[in-house]
Parts: C-alpha cells; sequence; structure tokens
C-alpha cells in the first residue's frame, strides 16, 4: 500500500520577487506540498504517533513563506528541506508555489514552480 499526505491550495499573503515593490506590496501565493511516506499503520493504529502530522507540515509551509526570498525557486527548496529534516519517514516531497499576480503583461491565473525530491 502507498501513502501521502496532500496539503491543497494553501494561500498565503507574502513578499518575494526580484522587483522591490514586490517586497513592499506584496501578494497571495498557493502553496500545495505533497509527501509520500510510509503511513499506513497510523491506519491500524489511529495514532498521531504512527503518521506525519499535517499541522507540522502547514507550520513549516507558512514559516518559510514569511521569509522574504526572491525566487520561488528558493522557497520551495527550503520547504523541502525543511519538511525532509522534521520527518526521516518521509521518501518524497513536491512543493508546488504559484504568485497569483505576478508583474508581468497579460492576464493569467498566476505563475508557478514545482519541485520534486525523492530521499
Amino acid at each position: 500500500m502507498s501513502s501521502k499526505i496532500i496539503l491543497e491550495n494553501i494561500k498565503i499573503y507574502a513578499y518575494h520577487g526580484v522587483l522591490p515593490e514586490e517586497k513592499i506590496l506584496g501578494t497571495y501565493y498557493i502553496v500545495n506540498a505533497e509527501i509520500v511516506a510510509d503511513i499506513t499503520k497510523a491506519a491500524e493504529t489511529d495514532d498521531l504517533n504512527d503518521t506525519i502530522n499535517y499541522a507540522l507540515i502547514n507550520d513549516i509551509i507558512h514559516a518559510e513563506m514569511k521569509i522574504s526570498s526572491e525566487l520561488l525557486e528558493h522557497v520551495a527548496g527550503r520547504i523541502i528541506r525543511k519538511i525532509k529534516s522534521e520527518f526521516a519517514q518521509v521518501q518524497k516531497v513536491k512543493v508546488k508555489i504559484t504568485k497569483t499576480k505576478p508583474p508581468m503583461k497579460g492576464e493569467m491565473k498566476g505563475v508557478s514552480v514545482e519541485f520534486e525530491e525523492n530521499f
């Protein structure tokens, strides 16, 4: 049996970007995270110790999004490294960050970066 935890469409206001005004004005970001780990024991035990507490994953995402960075790639990398360092049973992490209002021409839903790392 395979198992994963997925946090979907976490909406966070943050201040990332290369342009100075992005770090002053900020915008909304949408973060998705997928964590692959063997958490199947929790299906039998109903014990939080047998899984990964997704509230703690959410806390990590919010904490890393608070740290202003020029590149979303940098933020995604920090989130992945922090999740792995906190939860030894993690086998793979995928993080997608979408900037909802990028300062570019045209109308769009956003621009995203996505990173996936196997451990």
